[in-house]
């Protein structure tokens, strides 16, 4: 029995001197009798699992330091054979069969083993039970292992910030630049290389620690890998979480279901269960509860997976119901966290205990699953939706600013318009009032040659003998004064003709920077009517202002003629007089008439452009119809657009769910080739395995097992003398032979 339980220690603990399991009385070459056929069957395969670990001599170092530094409490065959009791004894029998028969107890009895798993793991076996549970022995991955410390990893800082945080209390933790850290250190490193998607991540270290508790950190290392990546936890640790959200959903759903009343009671008071949970599956309980509570909930979490974390997690809820329903939401944090962790002093076979009967259907939890990705799926098409809309009512707003800017526009330049023609009518006003005192002014003209007449006819018919020559002196004064009189008038008129021919040129100007983009023709068409008429009333003035000029002529050479006749009787010269007075009024008359003509033309000329202008004003405000027309086509225009962009980018966003739907049917389909890989390339190392068993029994069967117990001894000291390099090769290339298959 003493053999029986030197043998595992040896193999979960290298450090051991081999002389310490040689020297047991199993192994004395003076007891071959007492062996029976299992027996040394079962030497056989320890004695070659020594082999193969002892050939192995970097992982012999680590293992030495780490024991030797860590205070851990792994000890030596011989003495804990000593202080063991019976009843752990057996338990060490038990284990050290199922160690070293471990793929048959795995296979033929799956339900004992977890039975045992349950009830805990001998501290002295934790290390290779993990290992074996978790299938980390002989990864490639090991190799890399000192390469990858050579490394320079981005979250060197982050590792080295957080180090000092894990397990403070501990004795292989809690000095500052200790083993104990620095191991911790290579190993979360280690992963950060082989891993770059997801680093480092906090939470993460104490599943390391806890590992580097128990074995070297090459194996910790080769460990934590399979865990991250068949254990759901590379997915928990992933930046975006989405794991433990599904945990979170997955474990609500159970609350809500078994503990009705408590699941009230925390949406009442908004406790959410990441805000006490998250912790629970992160670290698998190694934060929240003692390290021999958390240690062995890990044994189930290796042997079982997450379920045990839903059931623990469930079960402390149960048992502190009626305490957590009479809290607020910070009592809650206060008893979660102070309360509830040192309620398992005594130990974790409580807790576990309820853990199990606990119901958990593993059906339900697929259904939850498909549940939480159909949300999820949701979500994430809502946010590609609002963010859709986002970019949309961004573009509207850009179109609608535009829209304001151009209408901005266009009520200016039709506020512009309805000021010049606000202008242009005062303007219009001004004209026709200076037109209506041109009139007043002609017809008080008319009105004195009229007068001018009569006085004419009335001489005229007076006889000659009568009319006192007084009289006619007195009517030549007169005449000469009405003369005066007429031409400062024609002076006034004059001035009043230029400063309107002076407005018509303003007017003109300013009409020639109107706007005119449409009906150039007929624009140029009136132009040339009016240009015209302007060349015919110039035409008829310059004749007018001919006949006034020979008037002038004639009248000077009348006035040459008859100066002489001033000297005669003034009643021979009455009738000559008189004859003048009447060609001076003709005179006037005549230009009177020009100016009155050239009024007319005048007036025509600004009707005429009043006209163009109205014309003008009214293009514009049709113009200003078009436009307001065109805007409100290419609004309708824009909204259909719109309709048909969001279409096309519902269907490309369903194209890119199809899509990536496919991507992960491939990636599904992936991972289950590649466990098929593994699990062929498992089946190919029991082969060699079973081979190798069989090679061994049947030199036992042939073959004195005395002789042959000497013989491995003399093996054994040899190796350990000759630091068997060409073994370690040997056992290289025989690793490396399943992953080639």
């Amino acid at each position: 029995m003493a053999s029986q339980v030197a043998t595992p220690t040896s193999l979960q603990t290298p450090t051991t001197s081999s002389s310490t399991s040689l020297s047991s009385p199993a192994l004395s070459p003076s007891s071959p009798a007492q062996l029976s056929p299992d027996d040394v069957e079962l030497l056989a395969k320890l004695e070659e699992q020594n082999r193969l670990l002892e050939t192995d001599s970097k992982s012999l170092r680590s293992m030495n330091g780490s024991r030797r530094n860590s205070g851990s409490s792994l000890v030596s065959s011989s003495s804990a054979s000593s202080n063991l009791s019976h009843l752990e004894e057996d338990t060490w029998i038990l284990w050290g069969r199922i160690v070293n028969e471990w793929e048959e107890v795995r296979k033929k009895k799956e339900k004992q083993l977890k039975d045992l798993v349950r009830k805990g793991i001998p501290h002295h076996f934790r290390a290779i039970v993990w290992q074996l549970l978790c299938n980390a022995q002989n990864m490639p991955i090991k190799d890399q292992y000192s390469e990858l410390l050579k490394m320079t990893s981005p979250c060197e800082k982050l590792i080295r910030r957080d180090i000092a945080r894990t397990y403070p209390e501990h004795e292989f933790f809690k000095e500052k630049d200790s083993l104990g850290q620095e191991v911790l250190f290579n190993v979360m490193k280690a992963y950060s290389l082989v891993d770059r998607e997801v680093g480092y991540c906090q939470g993460s270290a104490f599943i390391v620690g806890l590992l580097l508790m128990q074995m070297p950190e090459e194996e910790a290392f080769c460990v934590f890998v399979k865990l991250m990546q068949d254990y759901r936890l590379r997915e928990l640790f992933k930046p975006s979480m989405a794991e433990l959200g599904l945990c979170m959903y997955q474990f609500e759903s159970m609350i809500q279901e078994q503990l009705p009343e408590l699941h009230m009671h925390f949406q009442a008071q908004s406790f959410h269960t990441s805000m006490y949970a998250s912790s629970w599956f992160l670290t698998i309980f190694l934060t929240s509860y003692p390290l021999p509570v958390a240690t062995r909930i890990f044994d189930i979490f290796m042997c079982e997976g997450l379920e045990i974390v839903f059931r623990v997690g469930l079960a402390i809820l149960q048992m502190n119901q009626a305490e957590l329903i009479q809290l607020d939401m910070e009592g809650m944090l206060q008893h979660f966290q102070k309360v509830i962790p040192h309620q398992f002093d005594s130990g974790p076979d409580k807790v576990i205990q309820a853990a199990y009967q606990v119901k958990y259907n593993a059906k339900k939890m697929k259904k939850l699953e498909k549940e939480y990705t159909t949300i999820k799926t949701k979500e994430m098409e809502e946010q590609v939706e609002i963010k859709r809309l986002r970019t949309e009512n961004r573009l509207l707003k850009q179109r609608i600013d535009t829209l304001e800017k151009e209408s901005a526009s266009l009520a200016d330049r039709l506020i512009q318009g309805q000021v010049t023609r606000a202008q242009e009518a005062e303007e219009n006003y001004l004209v026709k009032r200076e037109l209506a005192t041109v009139k007043q002014q002609s017809e008080e003209a008319t009105a004195q040659l009229e007068r001018a007449r009569k006085t004419i006819r009335q001489l005229q018919q007076q006889p000659q003998a009568k009319g006192p020559p007084r009289f006619s002196e007195e009517s030549v004064l007169q005449l000469e004064k009405e003369l005066v009189q007429a031409r400062l008038k024609e002076a006034e008129s004059h001035c009043a003709l230029k400063e309107m021919q002076d407005k018509i040129l303003d007017m003109e100007k300013r009409n020639s920077s109107l706007p005119d983009d449409t009906n150039v023709a007929r624009l140029q068409e009136e132009l040339i009517g009016v240009k015209l008429r302007e060349a015919e009333a110039l035409t008829g003035l310059k004749e007018l202002r001919q006949q006034v000029r020979d008037l002038e002529e004639h009248w000077q050479r009348h006035l040459a003629r008859t100066a002489s006749r001033w000297k005669d009787s003034p009643k021979k010269n009455t009738l000559s007089e008189l004859q003048d007075e009447l060609m001076s009024v003709r005179l006037r008359e005549a230009e009177v008439q020009a100016e009155l003509r050239e009024t007319r033309q005048r007036l025509l000329e600004m009707e005429t452009q009043n006209q163009i202008h109205s014309n003008q004003l009214r293009r514009a405000e049709q113009e200003s119809h078009c436009l307001q027309e065109r805007v409100k086509m290419l609004t309708t225009q824009n909204k259909d657009l719109n309709v048909q962009l969001q279409e096309i980018k519902r269907r490309q966003a369903e194209i890119e769910c199809k899509s990536k739907e496919e991507v992960m049917a491939v990636r599904l389909r992936e991972a289950d080739n590649i466990a098929a890989m593994a699990e062929l390339q498992q089946q190919i190392s029991e082969l060699e395995i079973q081979k190798e068993e069989g090679k061994v029994q049947g030199q036992l069967n042939h073959t004195d097992s005395s002789q042959y117990i000497r013989d491995l001894k003399d093996q054994i000291s040899e190796l350990k003398q000759e630091a068997g390099p060409d073994l370690l090769l040997e056992r290289t290339e025989g690793l490396g032979q399943p992953a080639q298959l």
